[in-house]
């Protein structure tokens, strides 16, 4: 059985996803700080589907465009995300590319989420912290059968 589009993914599936080995990954999450997957207790890396998307960009321009580490920092400095997410799928740059990559709770919530927390009542963000924090228990309570 395999897992839809917007599953998240482990390190191992990721990994496999992108052909590299698990540890180039975390390598990559220590020299690029636009690489956040979520992480449970224990440290277990999730990744979202834009979190996949940003490695593969990262993985184009390393190993297919030939830049250095420091080359794809500076890239992402000057271009953006938009740019990263180019280079290894363009459909995902327009998909991805308005997303905010520093807030993981609300790029990975639905959408009225993210619409509540782009403006909002106070009331309304009270229910999605609600919602989100009874997920959370449920999330919590499966990974400690």
């Amino acid at each position: 059985m395999s897992k839809g589009p917007l599953a998240f993914r482990t390190i191992s599936e990721a990994a496999d996803e992108l052909g590299v080995p698990q540890h180039v990954l975390r390598f990559w999450e220590t020299k690029f700080n636009f690489i956040k997957p979520l992480k449970r207790a224990g440290g277990r890396r999730f990744y979202r589907p834009q979190d996949v998307a940003v490695l593969k960009g990262v993985r184009a321009l390393l190993h297919d465009q030939g830049l250095t580490i420091k080359g794809v920092q500076k890239l992402h400095r000057d271009q953006g995300i938009k740019r990263v997410l180019a280079a290894g799928d363009p459909d995902a740059a327009v998909q991805f590319g308005d997303m905010s990559f520093d807030d993981a709770e609300t790029a990975a919530a639905p959408e009225t989420t993210r619409a509540a927390a782009s403006g909002g009542g106070d009331e309304r963000l009270r229910g999605v912290l609600r919602e989100l924090e009874q997920a959370k228990a449920r999330l919590d309570a499966l990974l400690t059968r």
